[in-house]
């Protein structure tokens, strides 16, 4: 494995590591709420099509994120990935591009809330199109 590969390798386990500090439990989780978020959120178009939504907010505490914004992390990315993974084995298909977005709020639970929503992919000059 080279350097840089180590270097990454180590900081992915730092944030892991804070994330289970800080929020009381183990990231395992957080990944496995946000799977359930899709998995909850499914339309059967027919039997060979599940669309799923394709934007989902994770909001953390504010001090969870702001420590995870000082050590410029890459959480947003690393849980597209897993969820990019669960829908490839569940054959699910997304409403648009996916994406995972990771803010700071006042959760109720002083960890962290999960929402999702489907987003229809719009080119950008589709509305400059449209106006004229």
């Amino acid at each position: 494995m080279g350097l840089l590969k180590q270097m990454e390798h180590v900081v992915e386990e730092c944030e892991s590591a804070l994330i289970a500090k800080i929020t009381g439990n183990d990231p395992v989780e957080l990944c496995d709420d946000l799977r359930r978020e899709c998995d909850e959120h499914t339309i059967v178009c027919n039997q060979h099509r599940v669309l799923v939504p394709n934007e989902y907010t994770v909001e953390l505490a504010p001090e969870v994120h702001a420590e995870l914004a000082a050590r410029g992390g890459q959480v947003g990315q690393q849980l597209t990935d897993v969820l990019a993974q669960h829908a490839t084995k569940r054959d699910y298909e997304w409403a648009g591009p996916l994406a995972v977005h990771v803010t700071a709020a006042d959760v109720p639970n002083g960890r962290y809330r999960i929402t999702s929503t489907a987003r229809a992919h719009i080119p950008a000059g589709a509305l400059a199109a449209r106006t004229r």
